[in-house]
Formats: structure tokens, sequence, C-alpha cells
């Protein structure tokens, strides 16, 4: 029985790992963005070919479609064998293709850790670096960016977001003014609730930001109709979150077996198949699993290579967990 918690040795994630998964770069200088019609998630690496890579439609840009979460697993002190390990998993992350980090202010000292990895690895400069806009007036969200850049180490990101659609309005004006001054290339709203996609939804139409984050997995399936639909309409770009369910999709899959086609689409642990799931979805431009172990990351990247469910298969594992 395969699942989530067997072990994977050393060896696993290590040299022979890594050699296996492709090596990707994310530049930081580029052209200001100009939308285009492209669809979200349409990809320009063939499934099977490497770590799929999918296109940011407000550019063209192409990112990898397995990235990180830092939400707990990267709220870790400094010094500790957990921030030691985290060297690792970034060291896994980047060797094997990844370039994207989304964070925030509100998950204590994540950015903070951010920050170190990336400056003692040297990996700012292939990093896809998004972070979160969550302060309640303009006077606190200046000082918050400020905060994020110092943290961050570095003078500018890549994706900067409205957590959770916080005071939204000056949050997203004040996010718009950034861009403007070359500080963000793209913005965003996030959310991480079912009961958000409404109001996310409106939001999109009316603001028609770069990206929008919000949760999406084999339990919690609603985005597909809420929300993926009309990113596709309007050319936004798509973060899911929460693809394991905070987890509680390992428990419940424990005690079962992968579906017997998931070897044939190379996936041999549930991790893979929750997160090949996730990019079934041509709207999805990237999924970031969070995890503070290198051999985990290992099995996430594994996620984005290979072939994608079919529209049976995808409805074969909701089922499982419905």
């Amino acid at each position: 029985m395969t699942t989530r918690r067997r072990f994977l040795s050393h060896a696993a994630w290590s040299s022979a790992a890594l050699a296996a998964l492709p090596l990707a770069a994310c530049a930081q200088d580029m052209p200001p963005p100009v939308r285009t019609p492209a669809t979200p998630g349409t990809p320009v690496a063939a499934p099977g070919k490497g770590l799929l890579q999918r296109t940011i439609p407000a550019s063209g840009q192409a990112i990898p479609a397995i990235g990180v979460g830092t939400s707990g697993s990267y709220e870790v002190p400094a010094g500790s064998p957990e921030f030691d390990a985290l060297k690792d998993v970034l060291k896994v992350f980047f060797e094997g293709g990844g370039s994207v980090i989304d964070t925030s202010p509100n998950y204590s000292n994540a950015e903070d850790v951010v920050g170190a990895l990336l400056a003692e690895g040297n990996w700012r400069d292939r990093c896809f670096l998004a972070t979160k806009l969550a302060a309640d007036s303009r006077e606190t969200l200046e000082q918050q960016w400020a905060d994020s850049l110092r943290r961050l180490r570095t003078s500018k990101v890549e994706l900067l977001q409205v957590h959770n659609l916080r005071n939204l309005g000056e949050a997203l004006p004040y996010a718009r003014e950034l861009k403007e001054a070359g500080a963000t290339r793209y913005i965003g709203l996030t959310h991480f609730r079912d009961s958000a996609h409404a109001e996310l939804a409106e939001l999109m139409r009316k603001e028609k930001p770069d990206f929008v984050q919000i949760n999406y997995a084999v339990s919690a399936p609603q985005a597909a109709t809420a929300i993926f639909p009309l990113a596709q309409e309007l050319g936004i770009a798509v973060i899911v979150n929460r693809a394991f369910d905070d987890g509680k999709l390992f428990a419940r899959a424990n005690a079962m077996q992968l579906p017997g086609w998931a070897g044939e689409l190379g996936i041999d642990s549930w991790a893979q198949l929750f997160l090949r799931f996730v990019l079934s979805h041509p709207a999805v431009t990237v999924v970031i699993p969070a995890t503070g172990k290198p051999h985990r990351q290992a099995d996430n990247l594994k996620g984005g290579i290979g072939a994608l469910l079919d529209a049976k298969q995808q409805a074969d594992v909701i089922r499982l967990f419905a």
C-alpha cells in the first residue's frame, strides 16, 4: 500500500532524485506585463517531459506548476533542526525545477525564514516570490510592506496579493501603486474557504487581478465550478492552496490503495495523485503544497511530472473522497 506517510530514503531525494528532475529558473528582470488572451494553465512543457509549466495570462510568462507554500512548515526558529531541514527542502525544490514560493507577513516569522534561506542558498534570482498585504490601514500597509522587503531580503517581489480580501479598499489600490512603481510585477487576491468563492468571483469581474489564489482539492472541488471558468474567461492566473485539505486527505487515504490506473500515469503516492488532480484542471497555473521535509518535497515535485488525469479519472478520485 502506497501512502504519503511511507518512508522515502535519503537517496530518494538527494542526488538520484535531483538528477531525475529538470532545472528551471525564473528571471526577475522582465519587461512590463501586457495582458494577453492566453488561457490560464496553457502548458508549455508537455506532460511527461519534465516538471509541467503553465503560462501567466497577464504576460505569457511561464512558471513551474508545482510551487511551495510556507504557512506552518516555514514558521520555525532560525538555527533550529527544522530550519536546517528547510535548507535541504529548498535545494530539492530549486534543483528539481521549482521557482514559486508563496508566503505572507501573517505567517509569523515565515518571511524571515524564506529571506534567510534564499540568501544563504543564493536562490533569489531563481525564485518567483509571492507575498501578501494584510493590514487594516494605509499607514500599517506601508509599514508592513517595508517590513516584508526587509524580512525577505529583497527590493521587490514577483507577486503581491491582498490576503483573504482584507481591507480591500485600501490594500488593492496600494498594491496597484506598487506595481506601477515596479516593486511587484503582478497583483492578486487570495482566500482559502469555499464560503468566499462568490465574493471572490465578483471581485474578479470588477478588479481583473493578475492572479487569484483559492482552495481546491479532491475533497473540496467547488472552485472548479465557482472560480476556474471565470479565471479562464478573464485571463487570470490561478494559485491553488490547500490541495491536501490541510493534511486531512492523507488521514483518509492511509487505509486505501491507489487507483489501479495511477501507476500508468507514473503516480506512486497519494501526494502525487492529489497534486496531479489539481493540475489536471487547465485553469490552474500553480499549486503550492507546504512541507518541511526534503523527501516530501521531492515527492511533491513528482506530482507535476507525467500525464494528467482525464475527466473520468478526476471523477473517480472525487468519488473516493466525497
